[in-house]
């Protein structure tokens, strides 16, 4: 089964927002920051990627923008679709991806998924992950 999930980004607040939505959800948190993944400049403090898998089983992500990448109040939700390799979600990548533009590719990430993002046709930021480590 593949997993719909709603993709929050933030400005340098991943931390914080996503432990205020764990007191108000509940559940288990976990957080990377991108020094976790390699980065030892400044921005290494910033969350790569948080998952909060709440005790009602929704699943709530979010991470800091990269260095760089504009933040647009608003404008800061993506959404993530995760599964393993079982779930055609390199299918649902294909037909994304038609007539959209393709933001980082598929391909295999430092924490052994494949991930890639894209906006489709209609604007919609899409995160797709597949999990290889199954």
């Amino acid at each position: 089964m593949a997993l719909l999930n709603p993709y929050i980004a933030f400005d340098g607040t991943t931390a914080e927002a996503m432990d205020f939505y764990q007191s108000v959800f509940g559940g288990e948190l976990t957080l990377n920051t991108y020094s976790e993944y390699g980065d030892t400049g400044p921005t290494g403090n910033l969350v790569m990627h948080s998952m909060l898998e709440t005790r009602d089983g929704m699943i709530l992500m979010a991470s800091d923008v990269p260095p760089g990448t504009p933040h647009r109040q608003g404008d800061n939700v993506s959404i993530c679709l995760s599964g393993d390799e079982n779930t055609g979600l390199r299918a649902i990548w294909q037909a994304l991806i038609d007539g959209g533009t393709v933001t980082q590719a598929l391909e295999t990430q430092p924490w052994g998924d494949d991930y890639g993002s894209c906006i489709d046709r209609f604007g919609i930021v899409w995160r797709v992950n597949i999990n290889r480590n199954t």
